[in-house]
């Protein structure tokens, strides 16, 4: 029986970055699907950079939105037909993508069987994403297994990490850190995302100051802390900073990075991650860092449907009761996320490399 051919494939995912960094384990399904499988990524200036760094992509298409001009919507047409592209993976489908898939000539379209733009799409999947039953990046393999499946390509065995970077990757920013820092390197390292970009609730500065000193003074070693930010919340974790060496807590800020790849990369120095359902978290997930994520209790937005992609032994979350309340991040129990915490923190281990093969 002859073996299927690679194909030309283009996945869509031009949302915001923790969206993106879900789609990753879908990315790397098809790349290990076939080893002639070319993936190219239709994304969002924002995260097109971190879709370069991806070892699951091959080629990085920028996706104007949906306010640019009219001639600027041509220009991204008559590119995706000269990518004589042989399907198209809508992850989160839209009418303006879908509608570009079929007037770019794409044969085989497939996206989630949700809203009135699956019209364009000739292959679609019920998926009820709304009811958050699974993880959103099980929602996203589910479809690129869907895909593999029409084109006849065996589905490859996937594990954590899904970033997998050298292995020298982390001793190299550890060291930096170290440098630039003073930290302490036979210490424990653990970093802390206050900030959410807008995009997800989170606890209030004095909850993690709060949290970081109760997780410090029930480890048998005290931890060395590092605040991490995004654009425009440098000044917010300084404050946070301040407020936790007040306290006796070995705190520092981590310092700018070139660029949202080189922040990426820091990451990989830590022995665990703290934050809200932000893209920082779910970086650290794609590098298989243990992470704790606090999440509101809102059906769309739950610990479940936004879990990391690491393994489920670095995994860790935490939110307020289910009920008329359930996005005031202040009802839950800080002293009891603490202990919580600190009786589960992973020892430091070396990051695995990912399992590949067939099923």
């Amino acid at each position: 029986m002859p073996q299927p051919k690679g194909q030309r494939l283009l996945v869509v995912r031009n949302d915001k970055l923790g969206d993106f960094m879900l789609a990753w384990p879908a990315l790397a399904c098809l790349k290990q699907a076939h080893p002639d499988n070319h993936v190219s990524v239709l994304v969002p200036h924002y995260t097109a950079a971190l879709a370069r760094a991806c070892p699951w992509v091959d080629e990085v298409l920028v996706d104007p939105g949906d306010d640019a001009s009219r001639d600027v919507q041509r220009a991204l047409l008559a590119q995706l037909r000269a990518g004589r592209f042989d399907a198209l993976l809508t992850l989160f489908s839209t009418p303006r993508i879908g509608w570009l898939g079929w007037r770019a000539g794409i044969a085989l379209r497939l996206a989630p069987a949700t809203k009135w733009a699956q019209v364009f799409h000739n292959r679609r999947i019920v998926q009820r994403r709304s009811r958050s039953q699974r993880p959103e990046y099980r929602y996203n393999l589910e479809l690129a297994e869907a895909l593999l499946t029409q084109l006849g390509q065996p589905i490859p065995i996937l594990e954590p990490p899904y970033w997998p970077l050298p292995t020298t990757m982390r001793g190299e920013q550890r060291q930096r850190l170290a440098r630039e820092c003073g930290l302490d390197a036979r210490r424990r390292w653990g970093f802390v995302h206050g900030g959410s970009g807008g995009s997800a609730v989170n606890l209030s500065p004095a909850h993690y100051a709060a949290l970081v000193a109760s997780i410090d003074v029930r480890l048998d070693t005290p931890a060395e802390w590092v605040l991490t930010s995004g654009p425009g919340e440098h000044a917010a974790a300084a404050a946070l900073c301040d407020d936790l060496v007040d306290q006796g807590v070995a705190t520092r800020v981590m310092p700018p990075r070139d660029d949202l790849v080189d922040f990426a990369h820091s990451l990989s120095a830590a022995d665990l991650l703290i934050a809200g359902s932000t893209g920082p978290l779910h970086i650290a997930g794609c590098l298989d860092v243990p992470t704790v994520g606090f999440y509101p209790a809102k059906r769309s937005a739950t610990p479940l449907r936004w879990q990391t992609c690491n393994r489920d032994a670095h995994r860790l979350a935490f939110s307020p009761p289910a009920d008329e309340h359930a996005t005031d991040m202040s009802r839950i129990d800080i002293e009891a996320a603490a202990q919580a915490i600190a009786d589960w923190w992973p020892a430091p281990t070396a990051s695995p490399m990912p399992a590949t093969g067939s099923r």
